[in-house]
């Protein structure tokens, strides 16, 4: 009988090191990638509540009567457990019975930056 060596069926250590590898490149990968998609769908929350208080405050300027509209006007309003910051800014038109009524709203009352703004136009409505 000659002395044969013995198979073994499984997997070499090299094997096992280069799957152990391939897997924490790919856990490395998807974590970037859930990272990335909660900083964006964070981003477009922040954008969207933004424009629903611009919006909500363009309803407010165009109910208001008097003319013409304030500039400048400031305020501060609570929405979804955060503090928002609105600055409507009214620019004059070729027509002096329009304006431009420009809403931004911001994080912070300091940032020089709006999240976002909105324009309307209103007109002078004669009584």
């Amino acid at each position: 009988m000659k002395n044969r060596p013995c198979k073994s069926s499984g997997f070499t250590l090299l094997e096992v090191l280069l799957a152990m590898a391939v897997f924490a490149i790919a856990g490395v990968s998807l974590l970037g990638a859930a990272g990335n998609n909660f900083t964006h769908i964070s981003n477009l929350e922040t954008k969207m509540l933004a424009s629903w208080i611009a919006s909500n405050q363009l309803v407010a300027t165009s109910i208001d009567t008097t003319w013409p509209p304030k500039n400048n006007k400031k305020g501060q309003v609570t929405m979804a457990g955060r503090e928002w910051y609105w600055q409507q800014k009214v620019i004059k038109t070729t027509d002096k019975d329009m304006r431009a009524i420009l809403m931004e709203v911001r994080l912070t009352e300091g940032d020089k930056q709006a999240v976002t703004s909105l324009i309307t136009y209103l007109s002078k409505v004669e009584k």
